[in-house]
């Protein structure tokens, strides 16, 4: 679980400065495009943050059923 909890979180991390750097570069030059990849790396962000707490959760789940 520690494996997955590192991976998700350096994607997370990866996205979240992908989209901020896009904002500043959109801020900066003024061009649309930039902000539409800004919005793309935070969903992905929100999919990987998402996607880590569902595994958490359904693996909490799984771990009190097997072992009640």
């Amino acid at each position: 679980m520690t494996v997955f909890r590192w991976i998700i979180g350096v994607i997370a991390a990866i996205l979240a400065a992908g989209s901020v750097v896009c904002f500043v570069l959109f801020i900066s030059l003024d061009i649309d495009v930039w902000i539409q990849r800004a919005r793309s790396f935070r969903r992905g962000t929100y999919l990987a943050c998402l996607t880590w707490f569902n595994v958490e959760v359904w693996g909490r789940v799984l771990w009190t059923i097997i072992h009640w």
